[in-house]
């Protein structure tokens, strides 16, 4: 059972789809739902050993698991597999960019700022794919983004805020230290997201 459910979380965790407990009962623990909590903290420890990955609940209401990488970062490896790295970086880039504007963006702020680095949401990129696609949905469902409706807006905006993924897979300071990297200048630069930062480490 812990063997099955550990190549079953893998599996999900390859499109990086937040796991339901219910999935895991139905399709892994079946007739065993008396040891479920013992078959996952082993699947977990599994995990940890082997891959460096870590099972991590981030709905306690609806029983919402994910998978993150718990392997020691070396400088610039944030959020990466080889051939995730590109959407990663730009994952990256626009988590700096919610974090620099205090932590919250308007969907037209956004665009407008992936516009700068000649990134069209309307187009295909020859790497991103359909880039708007991979922001509004793929990193949403995959937990990085959370998008939500402001209300009374005609036609309708959101704004973009850090999903549970995010918070779990990097760090506030991580990503001012790369947006300090970037700029070429020292972090305390931005007093107010410097002071976040060390506040959230």
């Amino acid at each position: 059972q812990v063997s099955e459910l550990v190549q079953f979380l893998l599996v999900k965790d390859q499109k990086k789809i937040p796991i339901k407990r219910a999935d895991m009962l139905k399709n892994i623990i079946r007739e065993y739902r008396d040891a479920y909590s013992e078959i996952v903290k082993r699947a977990d420890r599994t995990l940890q050993a082997v891959f460096g990955l870590q099972l991590v609940e981030i709905d306690t209401k609806r029983h919402i698991y994910i998978l993150i990488n718990n392997l020691p970062r070396p400088e610039g490896q944030h959020l990466c597999r080889d051939k995730e790295k590109e959407k990663m970086g730009l994952l990256l880039v626009i988590l700096s960019f919610i974090f620099m504007k205090g932590n919250s963006v308007k969907d037209s702020a956004l665009w407008e700022f992936l516009h700068l680095l000649r990134v069209y949401p309307g187009k295909q990129h020859s790497v991103f794919g359909d880039v708007r696609k991979l922001v509004t949905e793929e990193f949403v469902r995959q937990k990085y983004l959370e998008t939500t409706a402001i209300p009374l807006t005609d036609p309708p905006e959101f704004k973009y805020q850090w999903g549970p993924r995010a918070e779990k897979e990097t760090s506030k300071k991580d990503v001012l230290n790369f947006v300090a990297k970037m700029q070429s200048k020292d972090p305390t630069f931005w007093a107010s997201q410097y002071s976040e930062a060390e506040a959230n480490k």
